[in-house]
């Protein structure tokens, strides 16, 4: 039973001890009406009691009912409150007070204290900045892990915000997911939540359901960890993604290296003298560890496992002979999208007339992927071209175009990366194979 179950048990115990007490000033006073009332206040705390009990149990999906003798003896004792109320027996503090030893007696029985641990991610393709910290949790038996993909929504160009996304069914098979609305967080109250968004309402391209802001999360957990969802080329963090509501609310934030945390720490401290809130949101050196990247986990996992091609990559990247052609992963990031820039689209266009002609090397173009959901919101002068660009290459189907979110399937199976300067290259460059920035004023 988990520390924070067996406190809450513990605190509505102590409530019922002082009810009993104020019921016996009752019965001396032969206070009817208070009679009713008090009886009323500790039947509904005995059925709290009662369900958190059930609720930890179900959604622990442990086999043994261990709370069932529990809940019986609490449900006797609502029967035997009932029946003092009405007068159908005399009155016993005593007996009353036995029950409610007996339920603590359960709870002290408890002796491990398991922690309870929820991952929140919203985008599957973002999964493998948790992943290995996930898969730690699952091997530990001290710790119940749940996946818990939340939804979120694209905003328009004023802010507003229009369609819902859910991507609950895109996580990878052997990922148990737990529907968002299934998971309670308030009632749950978790010992530790992991995240991955740190923007809030502060992203202009999409955001998560208000109800899972980090200044929200940070109401219903002990420990509050958020873990970035991209790495920085050389370390190098930009600062405006040094201080945002991930990494305020946030108790803990793991970074990719002790470079990366000094920047993380020297934004922080110029924020918190800037606004004057030195200590409000913690000690930014107790708050930011450079224990690495999830990542780059998975990048090395990835390149250690067996990878099976779909049948359209294998058809495009094997030979008829077995031999397999060099695969170039074209990598077209947001960031000259946001900048405007039409020579992206020219560049790209260049790129594909280029490796069209190719016959030693497969085009395995992985474009980000908010990019169709940033230029409906911040460029959409450039949707229309883009989306024409995007069905063309499709049409075509000479290269592989690749939109799912298994980033690592395209790191493993490419043997070059090509395209515009992001957090992939430095995912890239640990696989030892060759990068080229490209550049764009080069058409």
């Amino acid at each position: 039973m988990r520390r924070f179950v067996k406190n809450k048990i513990t605190e509505y115990i102590e409530d019922l001890l002082k009810g009993h007490k104020l019921l016996e000033t009752a019965f001396l006073q032969k206070d009817t009406e208070r009679i009713l009332t008090l009886s009323a206040g500790c039947q509904e705390t005995a059925i709290r009691i009662g369900n958190t009990i059930e609720a930890e149990a179900v959604l622990s999906k442990e086999e043994k009912a261990y709370g069932e003798a529990a809940v019986k003896n609490l449900e006797s004792y609502c029967e035997t409150l009932y029946r003092q109320s009405a007068g159908l027996e005399a009155f016993e503090r005593q007996n009353l007070d036995h029950y409610t030893s007996d339920v603590w007696d359960f709870v002290k029985n408890q002796t491990s204290e398991e922690l309870e641990i929820v991952f929140f991610p919203y985008k599957a393709s973002m999964w493998d900045s948790l992943e290995s910290v996930w898969l730690a949790a699952v091997k530990d038996a001290d710790c119940t892990a749940y996946v818990v993909p939340i939804p979120y929504f694209d905003k328009n160009p004023d802010g507003t915000v229009s369609a819902m996304h859910y991507e609950g069914d895109s996580f990878p098979e052997y990922v148990p997911v737990v529907h968002w609305e299934d998971y309670n967080v308030k009632e749950r109250h978790p010992d530790i939540i992991y995240i991955h968004n740190p923007y809030d309402n502060g992203n202009k391209v999409t955001t998560v359901h208000l109800d899972y802001y980090a200044k929200e999360l940070k109401k219903y957990t002990d420990l509050l960890v958020y873990i970035p969802y991209f790495v920085c080329v050389n370390d190098a963090v930009p600062e405006h993604l040094c201080v945002l509501p991930g990494t305020l609310y946030a108790d803990r934030v793991i970074v990719q290296s002790e470079k990366a945390r000094e920047i993380y720490i020297r934004e922080f401290q110029k924020f918190e003298e800037e606004y004057g809130c030195k200590g409000r949101f913690g000690d930014a050196r107790e708050k930011f560890l450079a224990l690495g990247s999830p990542k780059y986990d998975a990048v090395f996992r990835a390149m250690q496992e067996e990878i099976e091609l779909p049948k359209d990559w294998r058809k495009k990247i094997v030979k008829a002979d077995g031999s397999r052609k060099k695969v170039l992963l074209y990598n077209t990031s947001v960031s000259q999208l946001l900048a405007g820039k039409e020579e992206l689209l020219q560049k790209m266009q260049a790129v594909f007339a280029c490796m069209k002609k190719r016959e030693d090397i497969v085009l395995l173009w992985r474009p980000h992927p908010l990019s169709e959901t940033t230029c409906e919101a911040m460029r959409p002068e450039l949707l229309q071209a883009y989306d024409g660009i995007v069905k063309a290459y499709r049409k075509e189907d000479w290269g592989i175009y690749d939109d799912t979110p298994n980033l690592h399937r395209a790191i493993a199976v490419s043997d070059a990366y090509y395209g515009d300067m992001s957090s992939l290259v430095e995912l890239y460059r640990v696989t030892g194979k060759p990068v080229m920035i490209q550049n764009l004023d080069v058409i």
